[in-house]
């Protein structure tokens, strides 16, 4: 799992980041909100282990700005606070579990483990997948590997019909229908859209996906898939 920790206590993600990597985790940490919210929007996490009290902001209205931006990455919230009222506002602000402070390691991965394996099943069947590369239809968010991809919107909607008709080869009339119907502009339109799309999706990758078939259109496809 590669996972965000955003908590201002050096020793607490200390603790948190051994006990993970020793079981083959990667762990990333914050240590205000600002620094949080950035990393959690820029790299793609499994899940998100949140202290309720951060320098720059506390975590409940962090939770609240992820989940408007329409982040759905599972949210653990770390608190010293034990009351219903208190759990029922992280609730209410986008947040999964809670764990109290003070807390066990193995509990703490426990839980971020189940809310993982809940994540999965229910994303699993919506993000549209080839090799390493990801897109969620949803929250419209492009991934490669770590690597989050932003793309205008005319390249988007290429990508996601490439995603879901792959490994067939889509004719370049097909693409230009979907996008601008019976009215597509200048035949060099459509190649500069899927230009800026594959120096996104490829640009610095040792494994193209997107592939041009001369004379007839564009493939989206995994070369090591048997």
């Amino acid at each position: 799992m590669h996972l965000l920790v955003i908590e201002d206590n050096p020793d607490l993600v200390a603790n948190i980041y051994d006990f993970f990597e020793a079981k083959g985790d990667t762990v990333d940490a914050a240590y205000d909100a600002i620094t949080g919210m950035k990393f959690a929007l820029e790299q793609d996490y499994d899940a998100v282990i949140l202290d309720l009290m951060l320098p720059g902001g506390d975590g409940l209205d962090l939770c609240g700005r992820l989940r408007e931006a329409g982040y759905e990455v599972p949210v653990l919230m770390l608190t010293a606070r034990d009351t219903v009222e208190e759990r029922l506002e992280g609730f209410a602000a986008g947040t999964d579990d809670y764990l109290i402070k003070p807390f066990s390691l193995q509990e703490l991965a426990a839980r971020v483990d189940a809310l993982v394996r809940r994540y999965r099943r229910v994303n699993v069947r919506r993000r549209l997948k080839v090799a390493d590369l990801s897109y969620d239809p949803d929250t419209l968010r492009v991934t490669r590997g770590e690597r989050v991809i932003k793309l205008p919107p005319i390249p988007l909607k290429i990508l996601d019909m490439l995603l879901r008709q792959s490994p067939r080869v889509v004719p370049r009339e097909e693409i230009e229908r979907a996008i601008w119907g019976d009215s597509p502009p200048d035949s060099d339109a459509l190649r500069a859209h899927v230009h800026l799309l594959r120096s996104a999706l490829d640009g610095g990758e040792s494994i193209p996906l997107l592939r041009t078939v001369r004379g007839v259109g564009y493939q989206l496809m995994d070369p090591n898939a048997p």
